[in-house]
């Protein structure tokens, strides 16, 4: 049986949001009027929101310097960016999170959900914090909508970082043996979870890491609704791809992958290395999906040492 990565990929999100505990991804206890907010960007990582067409984004900034806008991939928020990689980058940029359309702490609005809605977010965003030009990187789906960001937008980008990326979601997909254990739903919920976590990392790294992989994720998510979710599902099956623009995209890119992630194979990577015109690609052994987790140092010496 052929299942199209497409398809399934809003039964991920239902393996996430029933992961470890019943609090996990849980929608944040503590309600904020985001209306009392400032616009102001400031650097200590705390949630605020600016207005950005037909919604209001919620985003922190870190640190300052020459602004890095980092994308989250799909079905989380900027909760799960890794706290050690923002950490580092911030010590020498001024590193923007934010939540994606709908998601955490930004409003869902009326437009349709689409990639090159989202990449319209990311412009509005950051007229809204008065940068003209950011670095940007992408994760996932957020390397889709960076992608994107480029080609709607080119000026406002300065350099590209494609984590886990791909031109096409089609082209080089997960393996069945992959796609049948994501679609699985059977079990109690901390078993599915652990089923889709063994697509985020190799099985040695899983193995010794049992209290990494707790750490991260038993944070709490904030608000990571279904329905949007499948939106933003729906968008990414709907996404026509990047591959026949790929020459357009002279922007310098690096692409970082882990030779071992089976959700979105390194072939992947390796095609973009290929098409782009300013493309250098840095594959991270024995790492997987969720590399920045896995190796922070490593990932970061990388991101720095290409935006330096």
């Amino acid at each position: 049986m052929i299942i199209d990565r497409r398809v399934v990929i809003t039964v991920v999100c239902f393996a996430l949001s029933c992961g470890f505990s019943s609090t996990a991804y849980a929608i944040s206890s503590q309600a904020v009027n985001k209306s009392d907010m400032t616009n102001a960007v400031d650097s200590t990582g705390e949630n605020k929101w600016i207005q950005a067409g037909d919604i209001r984004i919620g985003y922190r900034s870190y640190g300052s310097g020459d602004p890095l806008l980092m994308i989250m991939g799909y079905g989380a928020t900027m909760n799960l960016w890794e706290t050690a990689l923002i950490e580092r980058l911030a010590s020498r940029y001024q590193v923007i999170v934010f939540d994606n359309r709908g998601m955490g702490e930004t409003d869902a609005g009326t437009v349709d959900f689409s990639i090159e809605q989202f990449a319209d977010d990311c412009a509005g965003l950051l007229d809204g914090l008065g940068i003209a030009r950011a670095h940007v990187l992408g994760w996932s789906m957020g390397a889709m909508i960076a992608q994107q960001l480029v080609l709607q937008h080119p000026a406002k980008v300065e350099s590209l970082i494609l984590y886990a990326g791909e031109c096409n979601v089609t082209m080089f997909p997960a393996s069945q043996a992959v796609m049948q254990k994501i679609t699985d739903t059977t079990g109690t919920p901390e078993q599915r979870g652990m089923r889709f976590i063994s697509t985020l990392f190799p099985p040695a790294w899983i193995s010794a890491n049992g209290n990494r992989i707790k750490e991260i994720f038993y944070r709490p998510m904030g608000n990571t609704p279904s329905d949007i979710i499948g939106r933003q599902a729906e968008a990414i099956g709907r996404w026509k791809g990047s591959c026949s623009k790929l020459a357009e995209m002279n922007k310098r890119t690096l692409l970082l992958c882990g030779d071992k992630d089976v959700l979105v194979p390194p072939a992947n990577s390796n095609y973009l290395s290929m098409k782009l015109p300013d493309a250098k690609l840095m594959m991270i052994k024995k790492g997987g999906h969720g590399i920045m987790f896995q190796f922070p140092k490593e990932f970061c010496t990388e991101v720095l040492t290409f935006l330096e």
